[in-house]
């Protein structure tokens, strides 16, 4: 019985360790853990009986680990849309490729897309149209609680426009993310400051197939490098960030 135990024990941790096998393993598992703690109570070596009840017990646990880790990821991939890029026409004519160039992925920190590609998710539609990297007296005139930056910092404005595609009869209001990456890799969303830009997109919209919101965004970055940095970008709560260029 013992090494029958641990027969079952050892298939039974195979299996609990394949994603796509759980089930098998969830099965043998207890058998197995069952038939080690009988077989301590007959006669006979309990070399295997041990082996069998250590296997059993560490299988289930790395059997948990394994249901979690398939239940997160099929979560991940359920509440992650993958974002596409299409990029201006006229850029898209220049385009040129230089032998031995930059072969990042685009749309990443080492290989940003430019501005003006339109980065589309499952329901909306996002595009940088223009990047002022120091608009910080045009921010200071909008209006009067917008604070004047500290020593080696200014306002960043990004204007961008947003298509809704969805399909909801409800509408949806944008729900899309823009931050700055500086060139050591720091963030800054504004989210502190909470600046208004001048002629500030209206966040609070409701949007049906096919309508199309645009306005600036204020965000304070560090002065030093600023043309170095790049945005971090996601069209709605749940797309992939993808990187843009900001000049």
């Amino acid at each position: 019985m013992g090494i029958i135990a641990f027969v079952l024990a050892l298939i039974g941790f195979i299996f609990a360790c394949i994603p796509g096998a759980l089930t098998v393993g969830r099965i043998l598992l207890p058998i197995a853990f069952l038939l080690s703690i009988i077989s301590f109570f007959l006669n006979g070596k309990k070399g295997f009986s041990i082996a069998a009840l250590i296997i059993s017990v560490v299988g289930t646990i790395v059997g948990i680990l394994v249901f979690f880790f398939v239940v997160a990821s099929s979560f991940d991939e359920a509440f992650s849309d993958d974002v596409s890029a299409e990029a201006l026409a006229q850029e898209a004519d220049n385009a040129v490729v230089e032998e031995g160039g930059d072969s990042a992925e685009e749309g990443t920190r080492e290989n940003p897309y430019a501005i003006g590609t339109k980065i589309s998710s499952d329901e909306w539609d996002m595009t940088i149209t223009d990047v002022t990297l120091d608009a910080t007296d045009e921010v200071l005139a909008v209006d009067e609680f917008n604070e004047k930056p500290e020593s080696g910092n200014q306002y960043m404005v990004i204007d961008v426009q947003l298509t809704y595609q969805g399909d909801e009869p409800g509408g949806s209001m944008p729900m899309s993310t823009v931050e700055y990456a500086s060139a050591g890799g720091n963030t800054f969303d504004g989210l502190e400051d909470l600046v208004i830009a001048p002629n500030a997109q209206d966040e609070a919209e409701t949007l049906y197939k096919g309508a199309s919101t645009e306005g600036p965004i204020a965000i304070k970055i560090p002065s030093e490098d600023a043309e170095s940095g790049m945005l971090a970008v996601s069209p709605d709560m749940f797309a992939d960030k993808v990187f843009i260029q900001v000049k």
